[in-house]
């Protein structure tokens, strides 16, 4: 599903180039489920942003499902990231001016794939139906983060990609929004890649890996 080889990137500083990955090489099956973990500045989010096509390695590829994401020009990457990938951030991201049930399909509509019966599913299985007509202001960080998740299933996508997705959540919320999360996986042929700060979230995943100085330190199975 997932193959990052050799990846490196860096930005530019007043002090001079900042080196912040530094030949990573990771790779995810299909259906798997992977925790990313590390410091502070030890690349995660840069990596998860190259792995969605947000921004381009310096050097290494990136491939997902056998295609080369460097490959692709700005409209084959958007319409990829459309169709193909869903994205859970730790700030919501939700749209103010569109009710619940809106923010759950847009994502779904952009792709062309609303399914009345999984949209139907995922509001049932994420306890949404009372809260539908509902715009986000009016609702909990939980109830927030588990429109989120719905709105980045709801298209099916062959790989989903979180960055601290319960990091703004109580740790009895951030669970059941985690768990949520899980069983949906469980019933998808979609793969997880998660950035967390989280040993205890970390472990709830199938595998475990630590960025350390921009490189791959270790990497564990459950």
């Amino acid at each position: 599903m997932l193959l990052v080889k050799d990846v490196f990137k860096s930005y530019a500083t007043a002090q001079g180039p900042l080196t912040v990955l530094r030949g990573v090489d990771l790779q995810l099956g299909q259906k798997e489920s992977l925790a990313l973990m590390g410091e502070s500045g030890s690349g995660k989010s840069t990596l998860l942003h190259l792995v969605a096509g947000l921004d381009q390695p310096d050097a290494g590829t990136i491939e997902v499902e056998g295609r080369r994401l460097e490959t692709l020009s700005e409209a084959q990457l958007a319409h990829w990231r459309r169709t193909e990938i869903g994205l859970v951030f730790q700030q919501f991201n939700l749209i103010g001016s569109l009710k619940v049930e809106d923010n759950l399909a847009f994502q779904a509509r952009l792709a062309g794939r609303l399914t009345p019966q999984w949209q139907a599913e995922l509001i049932e299985r994420l306890g949404l139906g009372s809260l539908l007509k509902r715009y986000p202001e009016q609702l909990s960080g939980g109830q927030q983060q588990r429109v989120a998740i719905g709105r980045a299933l709801a298209s099916r996508p062959k790989l989903l990609l979180a960055d601290e997705p319960t990091g703004n959540l109580d740790e009895n919320t951030s669970d059941e929004v985690l768990q949520l999360l899980l069983d949906l996986l469980a019933d998808s042929p979609t793969s997880l890649l998660m950035v967390t700060h989280s040993p205890r979230i970390a472990a709830r995943l199938g595998r475990q890996a630590v960025l350390h100085l921009g490189r791959l330190a270790a990497e564990g199975e459950r």
